[in-house]
């Protein structure tokens, strides 16, 4: 029976599956967006939302007190990288201190050539696809306003078309 089970095995032992979640976090953060199968994303996704919140409960006492440094260490124990750890603290915990939770977004991908597994876009809530032109961009929100207009220039984003339609 599996109750009150909390996490996913992802087929590891419990070393592997660790360092495959800080490393999936690391480049999550670092990257805004990563590619990878659906059961791991739904592993990652509780992972990194924890990180975000303790980040945000740190700057909400203030950058310089003692709560502050605790969450940085708290955080610094899945987020080897210097760098994005200071990412987080700097640039993503600010941009969702209003934000009650729900910090990333899950897009189904298809499936894998070779093996048929699922697939599925992990993405920061806010990082969506910016166009580099402004005309593009005038065009694009014209055209799909609202989540299903999100929704399908990621999609589009996914399948490397370049140009909007």
């Amino acid at each position: 029976m599996r109750h009150r089970v909390a996490n996913r095995k992802l087929g590891r032992v419990s070393e592997h599956r660790i360092a495959l979640l800080r490393n999936q976090a690391t480049a999550l953060i670092r990257h805004e967006r990563i590619n990878t199968t659906v059961a791991k994303a739904k592993a990652l996704r509780p992972f990194v939302e924890r990180l975000i919140t303790v980040a945000k409960r740190g700057l909400a006492e203030g950058a310089d007190t003692s709560r502050a440094l605790h969450a940085r260490r708290l955080v610094a124990r899945d987020l080897v990288d210097r760098t994005v750890l200071s990412k987080l603290f700097d640039s993503i915990a600010p941009r969702f201190a209003e934000r009650p939770g729900g910090y990333t977004r899950l897009l189904h991908n298809g499936r894998r050539q070779g093996d048929d597994a699922p697939l599925a876009q992990v993405e920061l809530v806010g990082s969506e696809y910016k166009p580099e032109t402004e005309t593009a961009k005038a065009e694009t929100e014209e055209a799909e306003a609202g989540v299903g207009g999100r929704v399908r220039r990621a999609a589009r984003r996914i399948r490397g078309d370049s140009e909007s339609s």
